[in-house]
C-alpha cells in the first residue's frame, strides 16, 4: 500500500502524533508499504528536512485553524496516487479539507482522533467547547461520519469519545498503537545525560518528559513534590524531579515560579526539550517515569519509558492506565494533588525487590502491548479491510 498521512503540523513540539507517524513509517516500509506526509506547514520549516519520507507541505496556513487554499486542490489532484489516506487529529482544517476533497470517494480516508474527543476538554474549557459546537455539525461530525473507519488507540479512548457531543456517528475501531524501543548504548546515553546535567548526579530521579501543559498535571506534580519533600520521609531528600520538555509558555513559567516558591529550586531540574541520546539518557538515568495527566490519549513517552524498563507513575486519566495496572508495570492514582502525592509516597514505600519486579513488568508490558511492530501489523490489517470505492 501507498499511504498518505495527513497532519496539521510536523513540528515535534506539538507532541506525540508526528512521532508516532515517523516511527510507523519505518516499520511500514519494512513490511513493503510506503508512507508520505501531507501537512499545512510552510515548505521551508526546518523540522521537515529529516523526517525520512516524502513530505508535501502546502502551507503556510492561517493561525489556529490552519486553513490553506492549496490543501484541497492538492489532495484532489493527487488522491489517485495513494491507496489509503489517514487524517491525524481533529479541529484543524486538515481533517475538514480531507473530507471536502474526498467526500465522494467511499472508504477513501481514515481518522485517528488522538484523544481530541476526550470529555476533559469539554469540562475544562466550556467556552471553547461551545465554540466547537458551532461548527461540529457541519465539519467534524461529517469528517467522522464519512470516514471509512475512525481509529482509537485503546478502548478507554473509544468510550470517552462518545461523551463529548450527542451528535456522534462513526465506524469505530480500536487498533494497537506503540513506539519503537530505545536505540543506542544505555550506559553511554546515561552518562551523556548526567554530564549535560550534573545537578542530577548521585540522586534518585523521577522523570517527567513531555510538553509542560496544563492537561499534563505539571502544577500538581510540582505541588505534590513540594509536600513530599516537606514531609521529610526517610530517603525523600535523595529525590529530584527532571522536567524535560519545552518550558517557554506562560504556563511553564508559572510552574517554575511555583517550584521556586516551594523551595524546590535545587530539587527540580529543567532540561528543556530532549531528543536522541539525551532523551534516552534521561530514561536510563531515572528510576521511574511520572505523568499525573488530566487527559492523555495514549502517551508515547509512557510507552518509551516502559521500553526502557522504567516503571510509570501515572494518573487514571492516561487512557492506557488499565493495561499498566493489570501488568503491574507502574502505579496508578487520581489526577489531583492528593493522588499525585500518593504516587510519590507509594513509590518511596517500595523495597528494592518491589522496584526490581516492576522494572521487569514494565519491559514485558511494552513488548506485549505497545511495541511498534505490533502497532504496524494492527494498522495494516485495519487498512486492508476497507477498499477504496468508486469516485
Amino acid at each position: 500500500m501507498k499511504i498518505l498521512q495527513v497532519i496539521h503540523s510536523a513540528n515535534p513540539v506539538a507532541g506525540g502524533p508526528i512521532e508516532g507517524i515517523k516511527q510507523l513509517a519505518g516499520v511500514l516500509r519494512q513490511n513493503g508499504h510506503s508512507v508520505e506526509l501531507l501537512c499545512l506547514d510552510g515548505p521551508t520549516e526546518p523540522w521537515l528536512t529529516d523526517l525520512g519520507f516524502p513530505v508535501h507541505a502546502v502551507g503556510p496556513s492561517t493561525p489556529c485553524y490552519g486553513y490553506s487554499p492549496r490543501f484541497v486542490p492538492w489532495l484532489r489532484k493527487h488522491r489517485s496516487d495513494y491507496d489509503k489516506v489517514i487524517v491525524n487529529g481533529l479541529w484543524q482544517f486538515g481533517g475538514f479539507g480531507t473530507w471536502w476533497a474526498l467526500r465522494n470517494v467511499a472508504g477513501s480516508y481514515f481518522v485517528f482522533t488522538h484523544g481530541m474527543l476526550d470529555p476533559w476538554f469539554k469540562k475544562r474549557y466550556p467556552l471553547k467547547h461551545l465554540k466547537k459546537w458551532l461548527y461540529w455539525p457541519w465539519a467534524e461530525y461529517r469528517v467522522l461520519r464519512d470516514a471509512a473507519t475512525v481509529l482509537f488507540t485503546c478502548e478507554e479512548e473509544r468510550l470517552q469519545a462518545r461523551k463529548s457531543f450527542w451528535l456522534y456517528r462513526c465506524r469505530e475501531k480500536v487498533v494497537n498503537f506503540g513506539t519503537a524501543g530505545p536505540i543506542g548504548e544505555p550506559g553511554i546515553q546515561r552518562s551523556l545525560f548526567l554530564e549535560r546535567f550534573p545537578e542530577a548526579q548521585n540522586h534518585r530521579l523521577l522523570l517527567f518528559l513531555g510538553r509542560l501543559h496544563e492537561k499534563k498535571g505539571c502544577m500538581e506534580l510540582i505541588e505534590a513534590f513540594g509536600r513530599f519533600a516537606e514531609a521529610a520521609h526517610a530517603g525523600s531528600a535523595d529525590f529530584r524531579v527532571v522536567m524535560a520538555g519545552p518550558a517557554d509558555s506562560d504556563y511553564a513559567h508559572a510552574v517554575r515560579r511555583t517550584a521556586d516558591r516551594l523551595g524546590l529550586t535545587d530539587r527540580v531540574i529543567w532540561t528543556g526539550m530532549l531528543a536522541g541520546d539525551l532523551k534516552w539518557g534521561a530514561f536510563h538515568a531515572a528510576e521511574a517515569f511520572i505523568l499525573p495527566s488530566h487527559q492523555e490519549n495514549f502517551g508515547i513517552a509512557v510507552a518509551e519509558a516502559l521500553a526502557c524498563s522504567l516503571p510509570v507513575l501515572i494518573s487514571d486519566k492516561v487512557n492506557i492506565w488499565r493495561e499498566i495496572q493489570q501488568d503491574g508495570a507502574g502505579i496508578v492514582e487520581n489526577d489531583d494533588g492528593p493522588g499525585t502525592l500518593r504516587l510519590l509516597n507509594r513509590w518511596l514505600a517500595l523495597n528494592p525487590k518491589g522496584r526490581g519486579d516492576m522494572r521487569l513488568a514494565a519491559r514485558t508490558c511494552f513488548e506485549q502491548r505497545f511495541e511498534i511492530q505490533q502497532a504496524a501489523q494492527s494498522l495494516i490489517a485495519t487498512l486492508q479491510g476497507t477498499e477504496l470505492g468508486p469516485t
